[in-house]
């Protein structure tokens, strides 16, 4: 069965999707921030909130941490010092976590080293995630799958062979596997994003649930990917699409964060069964517009009847059109008015009656 389950929550084909609403680091540094996003992403239906985690000095180079780093986007004068700005520590994780849960949402983070997976584990979070940059990263893919932990690996900037190797290296230490379809490009318009993969996904790992891990700009795209099997979408959040920082611009506010997650509620709802039958709902509006057989004009008892006997009219409260095989040639049993129903019963034996 294709299925797993985060904190107490089981995610399968029948389920409603995993909402990740990412956090990442549009929180600029700020707790209050923080705090306030987890909020919006509760009271828009989220089931989870995440951060990014980095240990960043032993993340980076000494020449990528120490490189200069200004503009717009930029909280610190190198790329180190930006990121350092950006990270929280075990004080603002263990609060994030605890108001988490006082709002009824997951808490977990990317990990993008081993360290980050150890401060992981340790604080207790449901799942961990694994950024695509780590798509290659069979190292840290098996580190982190040794956690014991839901792990939710997105695949922006690989190949199939990539995705095999990277679910060959997790599935045999721990099945809990998510794998997201995801486009490395920020933002990604439509063209890119490439969601029949998601159908690829499925039947070259039948047992693992997939999803979408979407950088694109509104939620057409998340309900798009529901309806092709995703049960996990993940979408990043921001306060202001116009603050400062890379990640805003292509980042959900509440309104479109709520917007998603009932549009998803609904694909769902809309999605139902694979059997294809009559709802009672349908019967009024084809009794009315429907049709059935009746006499084309007044036909005596013993008539057998043509072609040319039998009317297609509205409404289809009678016998319906593709039985009209089992009419023509056969004899009436009594005489029937112009318009009045042709019926099964209505008939004589089929060597009975006279032309």
């Amino acid at each position: 069965m294709r299925a797993l389950t985060v904190n107490g929550r089981t995610i399968s084909d029948e389920t409603d999707a995993y909402v990740i609403a990412e956090i990442g680091h549009n929180h600029e540094g700020d707790l209050g921030k923080a705090e306030e996003l987890v909020r919006q992403a509760a009271a828009a239906g989220a089931s989870a909130v995440k951060l990014q985690k980095r240990d960043n000095r032993s993340l980076f180079t000494r020449a990528m941490f120490d490189s200069p780093y200004t503009g717009r986007n930029s909280f610190g004068p190198t790329y180190g010092a930006h990121r350092e700005f950006l990270e929280f520590g075990t004080a603002e994780y263990t609060h994030l976590q605890q108001l988490s849960a006082e709002l009824g949402v997951d808490f977990m983070a990317t990990a993008f080293d081993f360290a980050s997976v150890d401060f992981l584990a340790e604080l207790g979070v449901p799942a961990i995630k694994i950024a695509s940059g780590d798509i290659r990263n069979t190292p840290l893919l098996a580190y982190a799958a040794k956690a014991g932990k839901p792990l939710i690996v997105s695949t922006g900037g690989a190949d199939m062979e990539a995705v095999r190797r990277a679910a060959g290296t997790v599935l045999p230490i721990n099945p809990d596997l998510v794998l997201l379809q995801c486009t490395a490009m920020y933002p990604a318009e439509p063209e890119v994003l490439n969601l029949a993969v998601l159908g690829s996904y499925r039947a070259e790992f039948p047992e693992t649930v997939v999803g979408f891990s979407g950088h694109d700009l509104g939620p057409w795209a998340a309900w798009t990917a529901y309806a092709l099997g995703a049960r996990v979408v993940e979408k990043h959040v921001t306060l202001d699409r116009t603050a400062p920082g890379s990640d805003h611009a292509f980042s959900m506010e509440q309104p479109d964060l709520a917007e998603m997650v009932d549009g998803l509620r609904r694909v769902r709802r809309s999605l139902g069964g694979p059997a294809k039958e009559v709802l009672d709902g349908e019967r009024p509006a084809m009794n009315k517009m429907g049709k059935k057989l009746v006499a084309q004009r007044d036909l005596p008892a013993g008539h057998r009847l043509t072609l040319e006997d039998v009317a297609i009219k509205s409404p289809g409260d009678g016998l319906t059109p593709d039985r009209l095989a089992d009419v023509v040639g056969r004899h009436l049993g009594r005489a029937l008015p112009a318009d009045a129903d042709i019926t099964l019963d209505a008939l004589a034996d089929a060597d009975a009656g006279r032309d």
